[in-house]
Formats: structure tokens, C-alpha cells, sequence
């Protein structure tokens, strides 16, 4: 919800540094996986009871994630590129949940499962609504220029950031915030399939 707002922000001073970074040798394939990595570092902190310390490589990762498009588009977008992008991504959403649940099964087991599926199916409505706008060539820059077609939803990444950052500042309250957060994915995920309905019943 707040995706497109937040490029209008965010994409200029990203595009500078993207420019500088490609001008010193940087591709965009390695710094997506920088990204994962240190997406990848930040659950290990958590899951090893740390989630004060994950923060530095969560929103490190973060910044990363929105770099590698900008390198991208100073050197050559490929395809393969977005594809690789968002694989990258869906590995870390899903990494940090489970890392709370391995930090204490007991106590988040139930409520990271619940966000992980929710996750899931918010994910696919996500994708299965690009595979088809690609079909109907249908173009959207609301959330800045993609590899593939970015439906909105309620929740988003701005959105999902957020949430991370609260569970890594207050991980005693992971799973009333987990079940509360899921919900509102499945409700995302839905209102994606209504509006996917209107679109491509036809």
C-alpha cells in the first residue's frame, strides 16, 4: 500500500548510488545476492536470540534490495536479473519468520507457521497476477520500473520492512504481531483475487 509512495521517495538518491556503484564495477546480479546474504545473516542473528543485532544487516539488506535495480538500470536490465531478484526476496521474507520460530519453537511455532503460510498465498496471488498481466502485456510504473508486473496490495514491502524491524525492536511480541500480520496477508492475498477476478475473467 505504502510501495508507491515510498519509491517517489526513495528511487532518486537509490538511482545516484546505483549510477556510482555500476560506474565502480558493481553488477546487479551481485548485489542482489549481497542482499540475500545479509537478509540471510540477519535471521541467523535472530534465530540464535539476537534480534536486536540483526537489525544493522536487516535494513542493509533492505537497501540492498532497492540498489540492485538501480545498478541494473546504469548497466543492463536482464531478465534473468528479475528473476533472480525476486527469488532472492521471497527466500529472505520467509527466512526472518522462521528464524523467530527457531529461536523459540515453543512460544512461535504456531504463530510463524500461520505467517509463513499466509505469506505463501499472498506471494502466490502475488505472482500468479504477473504471470497473467505478462500474457495481457499490461505495464505498471506505480512501484518503480520492474521485471515483472507489481500488483498493489494492503501489504507490500514498505509494509513487510516495517513489520520486521517492530519483531527485531520487540521480539517478545512476535506472536500476537505474527498472527495479526498474517491476517491482514490473507486479506491482502483476497482482495488480489477479487480484483484479479474483475480484470482477467473475461
Amino acid at each position: 500500500m505504502l510501495d508507491a509512495a515510498a519509491r517517489r521517495l526513495i528511487d532518486p538518491p537509490l538511482n545516484r548510488l546505483g549510477r556510482a556503484l555500476a560506474r565502480r564495477g558493481a553488477t546487479a546480479d551481485g548485489v542482489t545476492l549481497t542482499g540475500l546474504a545479509l537478509g540471510l545473516v540477519a535471521a541467523a542473528l535472530i534465530a540464535l536470540g539476537a534480534p536486536g543485532w540483526a537489525l544493522v544487516p536487516l535494513l542493509a539488506s533492505r537497501l540492498a534490495d532497492g540498489l540492485d535495480g538501480a545498478v541494473a538500470r546504469a548497466t543492463r536490465k536482464t531478465d534473468w536479473g528479475g528473476y533472480l531478484d525476486i527469488a532472492a526476496d521471497f527466500a529472505f521474507y520467509g527466512a526472518v519468520p522462521l528464524a523467530f520460530v527457531l529461536a523459540d519453537p515453543a512460544v512461535n511455532g504456531a504463530a510463524g507457521g500461520f505467517l509463513l503460510a499466509a505469506f505463501y498465498f499472498n506471494g502466490t496471488t502475488f505472482l500468479g497476477y504477473a504471470i497473467l498481466a505478462e500474457k495481457k502485456r499490461m505495464e505498471t510504473s506505480a512501484q518503480g520500473i520492474k521485471s515483472l508486473y507489481f500488483s498493489n496490495g494492503l501489504l507490500e514491502g514498505t509494509e513487510t520492512i516495517g513489520f520486521f524491524v517492530a519483531l527485531c525492536l520487540w521480539p517478545e511480541w512476535f506472536a500476537p504481531l505474527a498472527w495479526i500480520f498474517g491476517a491482514l496477508c490473507y486479506l491482502s492475498g483476497t482482495l488480489r483475487l477479487i480484483g484479479a477476478r474483475a480484470v482477467f475473467r473475461g
